[in-house]
């Protein structure tokens, strides 16, 4: 379905749509979402050909680098994790949680991806910026062993980048808390 995915953010919501158009116009890709977030940021995530994602995301960073907060171009990105960005997995609440907190969304998809390729685990949910101060989180299920390596190396991708703000396992989480989640 989805090659590949890109991720842009800008630091400047003005600039960001600007980009978005500069994006869209400069090669064969589509659209997945666009949008302020906070504290100010402007989020793109583009799909299509991985040559066609890299040539929209490099335009982007060649005439906007000065508003770049964060990029990242995904080949082969997980099935799960374009599930979790469109909000339609339906997360299972059981066995043990892990959670991965970065300080930009491209950090965030692609320690996702890395989390989902490493071990069997399942996302329960990926939160992009929104009511989040600009972070992004994956939440991730499965067996204690499997989520712990997960988390370990979809953390270990923001902590390279610089933008790793928190993990966590919780080998058994209360039923109350799944509630809340």
């Amino acid at each position: 379905m989805y090659q590949a995915i890109g991720i842009i953010e800008l630091k400047s919501i003005a600039k960001g749509i600007e980009a978005t158009d500069a994006a869209l116009k400069s090669a064969g890709i589509r659209l997945v979402q666009a949008h302020p977030s906070c504290p100010g940021k402007y989020e793109i995530i583009l799909t299509g050909a991985i040559a066609d994602v890299t040539a929209a995301v490099d335009h982007v960073k060649g005439r906007f680098d000065d508003r770049m907060i964060d990029s990242a171009v995904i080949g082969r990105i997980d099935e799960q994790v374009i599930t979790a960005l469109f909000g339609t997995q339906a997360g299972e609440r059981k066995g043990s949680l892990g959670i991965i907190e970065a300080y930009s969304a491209a950090s965030t998809i692609k320690a996702a991806d890395i989390a989902v390729k490493t071990a069997k685990v399942a996302i329960h949910e990926l939160r992009l910026s929104r009511g989040m101060g600009g972070k992004g989180m994956v939440l991730v299920t499965g067996d204690v062993g499997d989520v712990t390596a997960a988390v370990e190396a979809g953390a270990q991708h923001a902590k390279d980048q610089g933008l790793f703000c928190n993990s966590a396992v919780i080998p058994a989480p209360h039923k109350e808390l799944w509630e809340q989640l």
